[in-house]
C-alpha cells in the first residue's frame, strides 16, 4: 500500500516589480489565514521567492491565486508532494535582497536558461566547458554535478573575486561555462555577474537541480539534494544513487545531515546512526556537556532549526504529563 501523502511541497521564485512588498506581505498573511500551510516566502520590490509545505488542496488553490495576478502570472512552480510540514511555522516576510547580496545587480543581463534536456546534452558534450555549483560547502558535500567545480565563496563579494580569477584560466569569449543551484534563484544574480564580467558564453539550469532531478532523473548526478527544511538532504528522483558524504566523526559513508544538538553550537554535520548516538547528537565531546542541548532519542533525531523554548515547552508538558499520570496511578 502506498504512503498517503496529504502535503504539497512548492518551491518558486519570480522577478517582478512590486510597488509596495510589505503590503503583499500582508496580502498573502490574508490568504494563508485558517489554511493548513508552513512557509518561508520572502518578498521584496524585486519579487518574490518562496517555499512552503501546503496541504494538497490549499496548494491548488494558492498556485491558482498566484496565476490570477498579472504581476505573478509567469511564475514556475516546482512540486513534490510529502506525508508532514517541513517548515516549524508560516514565515512571510519583507527582504530587501531575494538573496543574500549586498549590492544591486543587472539582472536583464542574467546568463541564458537551458532546461533539464539541454542540461543533460551539454554535460556529454566535449567542448570544453566549466561547470560551476555556486551552493555552499555543506550543500556541495552530500550532492553535485560531475566534474562540477565549487567556487570557494562564502560570501556574494567571494564571488567577484573568483570572477577575476576564472578570467585567468577560460577563455571568457569561446568557454561555455554552466552554473546551477538548488532551484535556480542564486544563478540569476551570479551568472548575470559573469555577463558584466565579459564571458559570453553563460548558461544556468532552468529551475535548479530540482527542476533537473523531475525530468532526468540522476543522470550525471551525484548523491543528494541539500535543502533548506527538516529534510535536510533529499534524493533528486526516486532512482538509487552513491552516497558521497562522509560522516564527521568516523568518516564512513554518509549523507544525513543534523544540527549540533548544543543550541549554542548548531553546527550542521554529517552523522551515521552510532556516532549520533554515541555522541547525543551533538558535533564534539564539548557540545555534550553544554546547558542548551536538543533532546535527542535514537528513533527519530532532532529536526533542525527549533529555538530554544520549543525544547522547553515540549520538556515541561513532558514533566506535567508525567506528574498526572503518577496522581492516576496512587488513586
Amino acid at each position: 500500500m502506498s504512503e498517503i501523502k496529504p502535503y504539497t511541497i512548492i518551491a518558486y521564485y519570480h522577478f517582478a516589480s512590486i510597488s509596495d512588498p510589505h503590503e503583499e506581505v500582508q496580502i498573502h498573511k490574508r490568504f494563508f489565514e485558517n489554511r493548513d500551510a508552513s512557509s518561508r516566502i520572502y518578498i521584496s520590490e524585486n519579487g518574490i521567492n518562496g517555499q512552503m509545505c501546503i496541504s494538497n488542496k490549499d496548494a491548488a488553490a494558492y498556485m491558482e491565486w498566484i496565476h490570477s495576478r498579472p504581476e505573478f502570472a509567469q511564475v514556475k512552480f516546482k512540486l513534490d508532494l510529502y506525508h508532514e510540514h517541513i517548515f516549524p511555522r508560516l514565515t512571510i516576510k519583507y527582504r530587501k535582497h531575494l538573496v543574500a547580496v549586498d549590492e544591486s545587480v543587472d539582472m536583464s543581463e542574467c546568463g541564458e536558461h537551458v532546461s533539464p534536456e539541454q542540461w543533460k546534452m551539454m554535460l556529454e558534450q566535449d567542448d570544453g566547458h566549466v561547470v560551476l555549483d555556486i551552493r555552499n560547502d555543506y550543500e556541495w558535500s552530500i550532492g553535485h554535478f560531475e566534474g562540477a567545480e565549487q567556487p570557494p565563496c562564502e560570501t556574494f563579494r567571494d564571488f567577484e573575486k573568483y570572477t577575476q580569477e576564472l578570467k585567468n584560466k577560460i577563455d571568457r569569449k569561446k568557454t561555455p561555462v554552466m552554473m546551477y543551484c538548488t532551484g535556480g534563484i542564486r544563478c540569476e544574480l551570479f551568472s548575470a555577474m559573469l555577463k558584466e564580467g565579459g564571458f559570453e558564453k553563460v548558461y544556468q539550469l532552468d529551475g535548479g537541480v530540482i527542476n533537473y532531478g523531475h525530468k532526468e532523473g540522476n543522470a550525471h548526478w551525484l548523491g543528494k539534494l541539500f535543502v533548506f527544511d527538516d529534510r535536510l538532504a533529499v534524493p533528486i528522483s526516486d532512482e538509487p544513487n552513491a552516497i558521497i558524504g562522509k560522516c564527521y566523526h568516523c568518516g564512513t559513508a554518509n549523507d544525513n545531515y543534523y544540527n549540533c544538538a548544543n543550541m549554542d553550537c548548531n553546527h550542521l554535520f554529517l552523522c551515521c546512526p552510532d556516532c549520533l548516538k554515541q555522541h547525543a547528537g551533538c558535533c564534539t565531546d564539548e557540545c555534550m556537556s553544554s546547558k542548551r542541548l536538543r533532546p535527542y532519542h535514537h528513533q527519530n533525531a532532532h529536526k533542525p532549526f527549533r529555538k530554544w523554548y520549543h525544547y522547553w515547552k515540549e520538556k515541561e508538558q513532558t514533566r506535567i504529563q508525567n506528574s498526572e499520570e503518577g496522581t492516576i496511578g496512587q488513586l
